[in-house]
């Protein structure tokens, strides 16, 4: 017999061991098919208690808070039972502000039905700590569900989490079904809220609501942006784009120039400004900031006070450009929170300047 033969027959040899076992394989895999039919009929069958969580996590208790609103120190207690939507979030935070039109409209929608929110508060900033600030945030924003300060992210870490905003869903038996990270995915989330409310209501033999149609509210669209800036030098470390030569200079007063050259996406001071770990403060009489950037909306985080003109493009801003924090080309700093500089249709390439008077404080850009 020659190799070639040889090969031909070894060849033959194993198709036929492979059509052996896929025949084989179908034959199990057809037994194994109508076998889980019978277990999906005598899963329907069972009490929703015996559903296998062994592979779930639990939600973490609530740790290390320092503060609450519109509730008390007993709400661990209150979850007993209940779906809980565990919304990681800080109040001049854009991404989490724009997903609370959602998460208030659930509150209402489904908290006579067994769905309690908690709004945990980590703070980006140290005046997001001061628990009179986030009371003001939450009157604004039209917050009624508990919200708990985790000043020292206690339960931010318990959860290990890293990111605004954070939602976590919990069934009525504690264990975490859901999780999302940033903007988004709305409608999937109350499909999965839904869902955990009629097994819970299963569960406590509760008659189940018949389907609901899913919050309707229009969803912010994203388009290509600037990156956020920091004007902090431990918030910038290692992501700084501050384009005067000078940079930063950690806990000094420095004097700057506008360069000559602009580069997008990187802001540009004039004056005096203290430089700190989370901001900077505008020390001298005047100064300004000049920002090229690509985006739709410019926001800052600031604090302090002081009085603010908006120039875009080297004119003062118009009324159809201006943001939510701008009146007549101004915006008054008075309280520690995010304003709403600029507002535009598409995303596109524009010059923001800041002309600012002493006592300014600014922490960072975003853009949207």
């Amino acid at each position: 017999m020659n190799c070639y033969l040889g090969d031909i027959m070894r060849s033959e040899i194993r198709t036929a061991i492979i059509m052996g076992t896929i025949i084989a394989g179908l034959v199990v895999g057809l037994g194994a098919y109508f076998s889980t039919l019978d277990q999906i009929q005598d899963f329907n069958a069972q009490d929703m208690s015996e559903i296998d969580n062994s592979h779930l996590k639990k939600a973490p208790e609530l740790v290390g808070i320092a503060g609450y609103i519109n509730t008390d120190s007993q709400l661990q207690e209150k979850l007993k039972d209940k779906v809980v939507l565990y919304d990681i979030w800080t109040y001049s935070c854009i991404n989490c502000q724009r997903t609370l039109p959602y998460i208030t409209a659930w509150d209402e929608k489904y908290s006579d039905q067994g769905l309690v929110i908690i709004g945990i508060h980590s703070p980006e900033f140290e005046f997001e700590k001061d628990i009179n600030n986030v009371k003001l945030a939450v009157e604004k924003f039209g917050i009624e569900y508990p919200v708990v300060l985790d000043n020292d992210k206690k339960t931010w870490d318990a959860f290990e989490n890293r990111y605004w905003p954070r939602k976590y869903l919990a069934d009525d038996e504690g264990y975490i079904r859901y999780d999302h990270i940033g903007e988004g995915a709305y409608d999937e989330t109350e499909r999965i809220i839904q869902e955990l409310l009629k097994e819970r209501a299963e569960r406590m033999g509760i008659k189940v609501a018949s389907a609901q149609p899913l919050v309707d509210i229009e969803q912010y669209k994203h388009g290509s942006r600037t990156p956020e800036l920091y004007f902090g030098y431990d918030f910038a470390f290692g992501r700084s784009q501050i384009g005067n030569p000078e940079g930063f200079r950690p806990g000094q007063e420095v004097t700057y120039t506008i360069p000559d050259k602009l580069h997008e996406n990187n802001f540009y001071m004039e004056g005096t400004w203290k430089n700190l770990d989370d901001r900077m403060i505008l020390t001298s009489e005047s100064g300004r900031i000049i920002l090229p950037y690509f985006a739709k909306e410019v926001n800052i985080v600031a604090s302090g006070e002081s009085e603010l003109e908006i120039l875009l493009d080297g004119k003062m801003i118009s009324e159809q450009h201006s943001g939510t924090d701008v009146n007549d080309g101004q915006t008054i700093i008075k309280e520690s929170t995010l304003y709403n500089l600029v507002s535009i249709e598409e995303s596109s390439s524009h010059v923001l300047e800041i002309q600012a008077k002493s006592g300014f404080e600014i922490y960072t850009f975003t853009f949207g």
